[in-house]
């Protein structure tokens, strides 16, 4: 089996053909030796009636993170077999940043670890829910039919 190279380029290609993804704004910031960092900006539409960033919106970052993460070892072609996340607080801020690292790169599954942090004005971090997952190496992904 070949090495995977990481490439910045060409991962911020595949988030960037995410319908869900441009939505949301989210842009990858970091992609290389075992790490992924998504962040995306907090508008009013992404938070829940309290206030705080919903939780939907959490699971999301910490999901793309995890897989991206993932990609940094094993390449394209991957899919999330499952992931648990914690909330650890309220997630109040500007901006949302999740930082996804490799815990262990296997051959057909990759196992991950994802702290979501909210980001002040000034670009203090508070951590706010702590995700880990696992990542399939699927043979192939097959495309959404166009019926």
């Amino acid at each position: 089996m070949d090495a995977y190279t990481p490439n910045l380029a060409l991962a911020r290609k595949v988030l960037a053909s995410q319908p869900f993804s441009i939505y949301l704004g989210a842009r990858l910031t970091a992609f290389g030796d075992g790490t992924a960092v998504l962040e995306l900006d907090v508008r009013d539409e992404l938070r829940q009636q309290n206030g705080f960033v919903h939780g939907g919106v959490l699971s999301y970052a910490a999901d793309n993170a995890l897989t991206f993460a993932a990609g940094t070892v094993a390449g394209p072609g991957l899919l999330t077999a499952g992931y648990t996340i914690d909330y650890l607080r309220p997630a109040r801020g500007e901006a949302l940043r999740a930082h996804a690292q490799v815990v262990r790169p296997g051959r057909t599954r990759v196992v991950c670890r994802c702290d979501l942090f909210m980001l002040d004005s000034d670009g203090n971090q508070t951590l706010c829910a702590i995700a880990q997952g696992t990542i399939a190496v699927a043979e192939t992904v097959l495309p959404q039919s166009a019926d």
